[in-house]
């Protein structure tokens, strides 16, 4: 490949139109960017760390062809490049144009950003370029490794955010704080059982987005960061802050090896991706990528111009035009075919679903597209079925058969009904039987509803039964921000608490939590640390608490053993049960795949007063074995006798977790009960587990 022009010195060429961003070619690189506004752009070239452009190179002419602009650059050193681009065009905020021939610009195809590459260490806010593009190059040995092929109804979810997993010291690990320390984690991981882990985002994001602003401190004056990550920088880009090379530009590397490694260990890894905004805000927001590049065709704006914001974070992303949806559909096929994720659970997605005017679409051409992209075919899509604009689709998010829901009404009517409020049983019963009052199966499948207690936005397990009221004061926002609705208990005490009686009963509470959760047909969601009590001091919404408050503090492992014992039981039964996962092929003569119980056997008690429930699943499988599991649930505040459904003769119930039962909950040598004309008293606010064992 030759050369056909010179600028100042520089060889270049026409390049690859076809081609997004930036890549190797014989001899040169190539650089690609696409704007339907833009009447001109310019390539700007630095020395890696450097506050002043080596180079600024216009694009000619014949240089462009339609929306795009292509050209190789030759002889240049790409490992000591860093990159951007300059387009200008018309200044008309009105309808929405506001080019700015000033401001450089972030490659939005960027595979590799520099600027943030450890995390915390404040950069230099005088330089005018502060995220800045690099050419990647692919040189990782996969040894043959490949997205794991297991089932979606498999699936026990554990959800993470990457720095808090590790950073606190109790951690013990060599790294913490980064992909390096999560991959030290995984023999924990793989002892616990989950089967994914879902990774809160790890799209490079500005940790620092809110920091030079005053407000944005905490009660002691310290800046507070942007933690979660939930405002992304660049689609195609690992966060390098969450790196432990990342000073080394080797955050792409590190990230693979820890899919590698997870995947070695049969454990899917998830992301939890944000289309529907970016950290460009709104008007008064900075300039990083799209808004410089062809704001009109990026976002959703008003007819006065302004952004639409129905993220709640300043704009919305304009998911449904032809070429930005082409982008999203890219950027995931990427991670799944370069880094060989398995899944992706989607942000507000009910945003993806909106049309170019901000109307939600009855069908969504970006939502059919995903779910019939080739490359895409085995991956796990997760919607976040709401938006902060109201859309709320628990259970009518347009599926093509192929998209999973966090089920919001699981949440919230097992929160009420596990701490005993009146009127929940018959929908704890729906929810516990897959809720298919809210997902036809025959219409979104086994795997529609991804069931959870807790997760990343809003208390802890422990929290939930420690505190009546959120304690945000120190996210800045005089205690405003957050949900309201937590439907928590404190058990009699707001906060920690050296009363016996009532740590008793929070473990209790968090057991019966992890019973209910795990045997619920649908797919479980744990929040990590859930498993060993971990605590946000009552925090519900810690989104920018890069602090103890978020950290996983591992020395809870200790004094929770007994919540951990029991959730790890819990999980490891799941995965001996098929029945749970909805993989039973037939039913046992004489019993339904689900049948509800209630003080007697096969009558149940839907009154408003009832808080005594007894789920009996049933199947045969493939190989011919039958599968009983019994779950008894008593919310109420007094014991109950039940009376435990009979099996047929060559089977006996083995009791395998009582809850009332403290450290013993859990138990290793499973009972056999005699339930021939016999109750078993399950005791306040207790949950029994049996399976069907052949005599």
């Amino acid at each position: 490949m030759n050369p056909t022009d010179t600028y100042q010195g520089y060889k270049l060429r026409p390049g690859f139109f076809m081609r997004r961003g930036s890549s190797l070619v014989p001899g040169g690189i190539n650089f690609s960017i696409y704007s339907s506004r833009a009447k001109s752009c310019e390539l700007v070239l630095y020395h890696a760390g450097e506050k002043e452009p080596f180079a600024i190179i216009p694009y000619p002419v014949s240089y462009r062809i339609g929306y795009v602009f292509s050209m190789i650059v030759f002889d240049l050193d790409h490992e000591n490049l860093e990159y951007g681009f300059r387009l200008d065009g018309e200044y008309a905020p009105a309808q929405g144009d506001i080019f700015d021939k000033t401001k450089i610009l972030l490659d939005p195809y960027a595979k590799l950003v520099s600027g943030r590459e450890v995390w915390g260490v404040e950069p230099d806010w005088s330089n005018n370029f502060q995220h800045r593009s690099r050419v990647e190059v692919d040189n990782f040995d996969w040894e043959g490794d490949r997205p794991i092929q297991t089932p979606h109804n498999e699936l026990i979810i554990y959800e993470a955010h990457v720095r808090g997993f590790t950073r606190d010291e109790s951690s013990g690990v060599e790294h913490p704080g980064t992909y390096e320390g999560l991959k030290e984690k995984i023999p924990y991981l793989k002892d616990l059982g989950i089967t994914a882990i879902e990774l809160l985002p790890i799209f490079e994001f500005d940790e620092f987005e809110d920091a030079q602003k005053p407000h944005r401190r905490n009660l002691n004056g310290e800046p507070l960061l942007n933690y979660w990550g939930y405002s992304t920088v660049a689609f195609f880009a690992p966060k390098a802050g969450y790196a432990s090379s990342g000073a080394q530009t080797n955050q792409v590397n590190e990230f693979k090896s820890l899919v590698k490694e997870l995947h070695r260990n049969g454990i899917k890894i998830i992301l939890d991706v944000v289309f529907n905004h970016t950290a460009e805000g709104d008007e008064e927001g900075p300039y990083i990528s799209f808004k410089g590049i062809d704001n009109r065709m990026f976002y959703i704006l008003k007819p006065d111009g302004s952004y639409y914001n129905f993220s709640g974070c300043g704009n919305t992303f304009n998911c449904n035009h032809p070429t930005v949806r082409n982008m999203i559909v890219d950027c995931l096929r990427y991670w799944v075919g370069e880094y060989h994720i398995d899944g992706f659970r989607f942000d507000l997605a009910s945003i993806l679903g909106r049309n170019q005017d901000g109307t939600p679409l009855h069908n969504p051409p970006l939502l059919e597209l995903l779910a019939a992209a080739p490359l895409l075919a085995d991956a796990i899509l997760i919607a976040e079925a709401w938006d902060a604009g109201g859309l709320y689709q628990v259970g009518t998010f347009p599926s093509y058969k192929r998209w999973s829901e966090w089920n919001g009404r699981y949440r919230d009517d097992m929160r009420c009904f596990l701490k005993g409020d009146a009127g929940y049983t018959e929908k704890a019963v729906a929810r516990l039987a897959g809720s298919e009052d809210i997902y036809n199966r025959y219409w979104r499948g086994d795997y529609a509803s991804i069931n959870f207690i807790t997760c990343h936005d809003g208390f802890t397990l422990f929290d939930l039964y420690a505190y009546n009221e959120k304690h945000n004061l120190d996210n800045g926002w005089n205690n405003n921000d957050g949900a309201n609705d937590n439907h928590s208990w404190n058990c009699g005490c707001e906060g920690e608490t050296d009363d016996p009686k009532i740590n008793f009963l929070r473990h209790k509470l968090m057991k019966n939590a992890a019973a209910v959760l795990l045997i619920s047909m649908g797919v479980p969601m744990i929040l990590a640390g859930d498993e060993f009590g971990n605590t946000q001091f009552g925090n519900n919404n810690p989104y920018c608490q890069d602090n103890k408050v978020s950290w996983l503090d591992w020395t809870r492992l200790n004094e929770f053993a007994d919540v951990h014992k029991f959730f790890r039981g819990m999980i490891w039964f799941r995965r001996k049960h098929p029945v749970l996962m909805r993989q039973a092929v037939g039913e046992v003569p004489g019993y339904p795949l689900v049948s509800v119980h209630g003080v007697n056997a096969w009558h149940f008690d839907n009154s408003a007063d009832n808080r005594v429930v007894g789920v009996m699943f049933a199947g045969r499988l493939a190989d011919g074995v039958e599968d009983f599991v019994y779950i008894g649930i008593n919310t109420h505040w007094e014991a109950h006798h039940v009376w435990i459904p009979q099996l047929p003769p060559d089977k006996q119930w083995k009791l395998v977790a009582n809850t009332d039962m403290g450290d013993a909950a859990w138990y290793d040598e499973p009972e056999a009960l005699d339930t021939i004309n016999k109750q078993f008293l399950i005791g306040p606010r207790s949950v029994i587990v049996c399976y069907g064992a052949r005599v």
